[in-house]
């Protein structure tokens, strides 16, 4: 017998470092990032139903609810393991467009909940099969701890990065990029030094050495985006970066003090601060 409903909390994440290593045959780039977990969620509740439906509340969703990445997942497993409909509802805490993960990880986590909710018994191995299927991102995604993605981001390692000691500001402008139109401009070249070795360094020796490439595309497009860096350092950031391909940006800090200084003046500006 099922539950009435069940309960997830899909995180974000942001990218420490992006380096665009390559352009594959198949269209896509072959990269090399850390994916950074970090709280802010969206909430995503399941529910026996007559027939399948999606219900979104919170932030703004572009698209039909048909083509979200819950439905799509839930297609993925139904087509194996002929699930009856249910009805989910999705409330959006993590911004659209912001290079936050916010979609790939409510696809991974749909599968998580539909393996829960109906005890399919599907494996680990399965479940990060179905995610490379719904997206690049969501096999990082159904785990929430830091992993180092290659190849188009599919392919996973366990790094050791903990920043749980110091204090972090993710703030975004009124502006959303799409992944598709970011990763169509991008331009690909062989790093100095691969992304793994780098992360050796102190956080503080970061700033200069750890890149995200897609600030050289998306600044000069979007200005606003560099004067959101620049302000996080003039706030005394050790470390800020764009975040994936999206608009959001984040800066660590080494007080509480000076984070909350640079809380203070996003919010003014009506801009997205978590």
């Amino acid at each position: 017998m099922w539950l009435n409903k069940m309960i997830v909390y899909p995180h974000a994440k942001i990218n420490i470092g992006l380096q665009i290593v390559a352009r594959r045959d198949d269209g896509y780039h072959d990269i090399e990032t850390v994916i950074y977990p970090v709280d802010l969620r969206d909430i995503l509740e399941i529910k026996p139903s007559l027939q399948t439906s999606l219900f979104l509340y919170g932030m703004p969703v572009d698209g039909q609810w048909q083509d979200n990445l819950c439905i799509k997942a839930y297609h993925l497993v139904q087509a194996d393991f002929d699930l009856p409909p249910v009805q989910f509802h999705l409330y959006k805490q993590i911004p659209i467009g912001a290079g936050m993960g916010g979609g790939s990880s409510d696809g991974a986590y749909t599968l998580r909940l539909l393996n829960d909710y109906f005890s399919i018994g599907i494996n680990e191995l399965r479940l990060q099969e179905y995610a490379t299927c719904l997206g690049s991102d969501c096999p990082a995604m159904l785990n929430k701890r830091p992993l180092l993605a290659k190849g188009r981001g599919e392919v996973l390692s366990n790094v050791h990065i903990d920043l749980s000691q110091y204090y972090m500001l993710i703030c975004m402008p009124s502006l959303s990029i799409s992944t598709a139109q970011a990763y169509a401009q991008a331009i690909s070249k062989k790093p100095k030094l691969p992304l793994g070795q780098l992360l050796n360094l102190p956080v503080g020796e970061w700033r200069g050495q750890i890149v995200n490439d897609f600030e050289s595309i998306l600044f000069p497009k979007y200005p606003v985006l560099q004067e959101f860096k620049e302000k996080l350092y003039k706030f005394g950031a050790l470390y800020a970066s764009l975040s994936g391909s999206g608009s959001a940006l984040y800066g660590i800090f080494e007080s509480e003090e000076k984070r909350e200084e640079a809380r203070d003046y996003f919010t003014e500006l009506q801009a997205f601060v978590w």
